[in-house]
């Protein structure tokens, strides 16, 4: 019976292999994909891409491959674009090819196609960004209302600060919580308490499990996965967490709705769903509302705190960066007046060093997945409609063509030989073509304006040496998440 019983399953995985096998050769049928490693039968290219690092596994198949590639990440090809004249050529030049969403199965469970400027694909993505950009401009979104909002948040985060008085903390929180505050003010109309932490704390966690080696494993075999106990399973349930708390919210706005002075944006968005709710197949509807919101909120939280937190950390390492910072801030703002966005302008070297900050910190190295929209012609090769495209945000803004030390702290990289700030084509954080980030303008803003004004009052102390102090992120996945850290915050 035993004999027997190994032997059926022995079948079975046969079986199994040949149909992954079946449905690989399917999936490439009537293209013909860029040139990569062997992929194994169901376990793809496993072996050579490891799934604790999966980006830094992308760049060494790069020196073999070249800049254009496919691996399989299960039984799945994906075509890797690596460095600013490929990714360049997919996402701006070949724009509409290349406009569609490719697929996240890890958090595809949570949304299901549905409700996201950044997840949605075809006519509903469309719609719904439209009708986000829309809201968001009414609402002051690269507008000088949300530079006040921003500069009062920053206020307040600096009172929090001086709380401290100088003893060490741990920033995380505090910076979650600002940002959090500002798409907050936006999206409910109000903010959250200092003391309200669970909100934050699962959005901080959801990035988290997003970038850890069990979401790698389940975007490769979520055909399986998704059936299996483990641990794999905590980012669905952090993020239906996340959306019962929005709809929560979602429902007190409806319920106090005045269609004649609307509060925020979801309650622009109940206006615009009433407007269209004759339209056979309308998109504006309570689920996407629910989930555009959650997209908002996470897409307009993480990136940026972890973006500070990082910042601050390098100004710790580099402090004789954080003094000329210092000199810059006290020469065009002064120790009282409150940081602006026109400062800016002003302020070459504190721009180029927040630009060498997104740079070399990476937030999302991988970028978001995309997906071709039809048949496309690319550098010799045919890709299928659907084919999924990883366009490497990191592989640009690491790339040796356009910066002289990639893998070094360098603000001269966006300083020309006046000491003026220069642009740098290549500096692509947010991505670029049709699907750039939508909360580009707001994140600079935020990202310059918190950053200025803690410099402005407070001069960092780091409680390591800075030749000790590692700024290796201690996740790296989706996201390049940084290392939990203390520092003291002395006042200027």
């Amino acid at each position: 019976m035993e004999l027997r019983g190994a032997f059926t399953i022995f079948l079975a995985f046969c079986l199994f292999c040949l149909l992954m096998l079946i449905a690989w050769k399917w999936t490439s049928k009537g293209g013909k994909l860029p040139p990569g490693p062997t992929p194994i039968p169901f376990l793809g290219n496993l072996l050579q891409v490891r799934t604790d690092a999966t980006f830094q596994s992308f760049m060494k198949l790069r020196e073999k491959y070249g800049p254009v590639f496919t691996v399989y990440l299960g039984p799945q090809p994906v075509v890797v674009l690596c460095g600013h004249e490929a990714v360049k050529e997919a996402l701006v030049d070949r724009a509409d090819e290349f406009s569609g969403h490719g697929e996240l199965a890890s958090i595809e469970r949570n949304f299901q196609g549905h409700g996201s400027v950044a997840l949605a694909n075809g006519e509903r993505w469309r719609i719904l960004r439209r009708c986000s950009l829309t809201i968001l401009r009414d609402f002051g979104m690269g507008k000088r209302s949300i530079e006040e909002r921003i500069q009062e948040e920053a206020g307040f985060l600096l009172e929090e600060l001086r709380k401290t008085k100088g003893a060490p903390i741990e920033p995380t929180f505090f910076l979650s919580h600002t940002v959090s505050n500002v798409i907050s003010s936006v999206v409910f109309g109000n903010c959250f308490e200092y003391e309200d932490k669970q909100f934050l704390k699962l959005i901080n966690e959801s990035f988290i499990e997003m970038s850890t080696s069990w979401a790698q494993l389940y975007d490769m075999y979520s055909g399986i996965m998704q059936y299996l106990p483990g641990r794999h399973n905590c980012i669905y349930y952090l993020v239906e967490e996340l959306k019962d708390f929005i709809a929560s919210r979602v429902k007190i706005n409806e319920a106090s709705l005045d269609p004649q002075n609307p509060r925020d944006f979801i309650d622009c968005f109940f206006i615009k769903m009433h407007q269209d709710k004759n339209h056979p197949h309308t998109e504006l509807n309570l689920r996407n509302l629910v989930l555009t919101t959650l997209n908002l909120f996470f897409a307009g939280t993480e990136t940026v705190s972890s973006t500070l937190r990082y910042g601050l950390l390098l100004m710790m390492r580099h402090p004789e960066v954080e003094a000329k910072i210092h000199e810059e801030i006290d020469q065009v703002i002064g120790p009282h007046r409150i940081p602006s966005v026109d400062d800016r302008a002003k302020m070459h070297y504190t721009d180029a060093v927040i630009h060498e900050i997104q740079r070399l910190t990476d937030i999302v190295p991988m970028g978001v997945p995309h997906n071709v929209t039809r048949g496309t012609y690319f550098r010799g090769y045919l890709l299928p409609k659907g084919t999924d495209v990883f366009p490497l945000l990191g592989s640009v803004l690491k790339d040796p063509n356009y910066f002289r030390y990639p893998d070094a702290s360098y603000p001269q990289h966006f300083l020309d030989e006046q000491g003026r700030f220069k642009k740098n084509e290549a500096f692509v954080p947010f991505s670029s073509g049709k699907r750039v980030c939508l909360g580009e303008a707001m994140a600079r803003m935020e990202i310059f304006l918190y950053f200025t004004s803690i410099l402005q009052n407070f001069s960092l102390r780091s409680l390591v040496p800075p030749a000790d102090i590692d700024v290796t992120p201690k996740v790296s996945g989706f996201g390049n998440i940084p290392p939990t850290y203390e520092l003291c915050l002395t006042a200027r």
